[in-house]
């Protein structure tokens, strides 16, 4: 990346000062226009920020026909590997046998990597991979067959961007951490590093991507046990009112609502992936999720609620086993929150269609057609009728009624 991500940035809210057809254009020609709008959170953020230069642009909007499905977003997840590759046709004829009309493809994968390669001279050149060798291509195959194309991007696990720019990530006596896996994460303190990620989401948006969603929106897990030793800056979060834990919270609110509101210039929905507990306490003390400060920034919140990623809980000993029953308990759970707010998100939850063998014996089973029928029934029962579905390496299973 050499000296790209040099510079610091400070956060602020977009002024939009001219319309053009059906298009904004954020004018920043004079000194005068550069005047900075006070940004009210709408859940814990207090800060007030200046306008940066950066605003200077013109606001795009892609020529890519795509519609919001009737029937609401039913979706699944594809790799760059798949999307790129011979895997993705095969997907194609998949979502046009069914009812599942959307795909959400890596663009920002989980090591930092760009899943396609951009212009020589954008700044991203050198973390892309060739994996999808032919975006246009690959858009022009989506138009046809009516696939709405939802963009992943991961965001704070980076390890690529820790190790180029250590200071931006936690350190431990001098070096970059990583977790068990040996997966590094970034800061999300810092406004650099949301800025990086909101220009990579801009890129998607400006290919045709119609919603944006943010992956990993978070601090590393168990991040309340670690936060005394590592080594890192916590920028415009130091000191203040609130202990460690709410700044955490507040940061991460914070970054989904600078993204929302910069995105909100390229017509693009704006999603966040959480995880499914955090539903059920006021906020992840570690993790910085707060359910309700993202819900009330996003027009999409998108809960991992696979049932093999939950301990005992809604009175259930073995999750993996139930998937019908952790469906329904959660959406309850999730439609009571979601009615707290004035104008909440679209509720679009992330469903298993994989088998947890890691788990211990007697406390998986086989996923297959009658386990993923059962979790979008179970949805579907409170009133949630949309859903994404989850398996890493993009082998779903045939012959499912996707509507049941």
């Amino acid at each position: 990346m050499g000296t790209v991500w040099k510079r610091t940035v400070t956060v602020l809210t977009l002024s939009v000062t001219a319309v053009i057809g059906t298009s904004f254009v954020a004018h920043a020609d004079t000194e005068a226009e550069h005047v900075a709008q006070d940004f009210e959170h709408k859940l814990t953020g207090k800060h007030a920020y200046e306008l940066p230069d950066r605003l200077a642009r013109f606001v795009h909007s892609s020529d890519r026909d795509f519609a919001y499905p009737e029937d609401g977003v039913k979706g699944i997840y594809v790799t760059g590997n798949s999307a790129g590759g011979e895997r993705f046709n095969t997907l194609v004829n998949m979502l046009n046998d069914t009812e599942l009309n959307s795909m959400v493809i890596d663009i920002k994968e989980d090591n930092g990597h760009l899943t396609y390669r951009p212009d020589e001279d954008s700044p991203f050149y050198d973390i892309a991979k060739n994996y999808i060798s032919d975006p246009e291509e690959m858009f022009n195959v989506l138009e046809e067959n009516d696939i709405y194309p939802i963009a992943r991007i991961v965001v704070f696990k980076d390890t690529v961007l820790a190790e180029e720019r250590p200071e931006l990530s936690f350190q431990e006596n001098g070096k970059v951490w990583k977790n068990r896996r040996g997966e590094a994460f970034v800061n999300p303190f810092l406004e650099e590093v949301w800025e990086y990620n909101v220009d990579i989401a801009e890129e998607a948006a400006k290919m045709g991507f119609q919603e944006i969603q943010f992956d990993y929106v978070r601090f590393p897990e168990g991040f309340e046990n670690r936060d005394e030793d590592l080594e890192y800056e916590t920028g415009n979060y130091e000191g203040g009112d609130g202990d460690n834990i709410h700044r955490r919270v507040t940061a991460v609110n914070d970054f989904v609502a600078y993204a929302n509101e910069e995105l909100s210039a390229y017509d693009v929905d704006v999603s966040v992936d959480i995880f499914g507990y955090a539903a059920t306490v006021e906020y992840a003390p570690g993790i910085g999720q707060s359910f309700l400060g993202i819900s009330d920034n996003v027009d999409v919140i998108s809960s991992m609620i696979y049932p093999s990623h939950w301990t005992s809980y809604f009175g259930i000993d073995k999750p993996d086993l139930y998937p019908y029953e952790m469906s329904k308990e959660y959406a309850k759970v999730e439609n009571e929150l979601l009615s707290e707010l004035e104008d909440g998100p679209t509720s679009r939850p992330w469903i298993q269609d994989f088998t947890a063998s890691y788990l211990p014996d007697g406390d998986w089973q086989p996923y297959g057609k009658e386990q993923v029928e059962d979790q979008i029934r179970g949805l579907k029962e409170e009133g949630i009728t949309e859903f994404l579905l989850w398996d890493a390496g993009n082998n779903y299973t045939q012959g499912v009624n996707y509507s049941p």
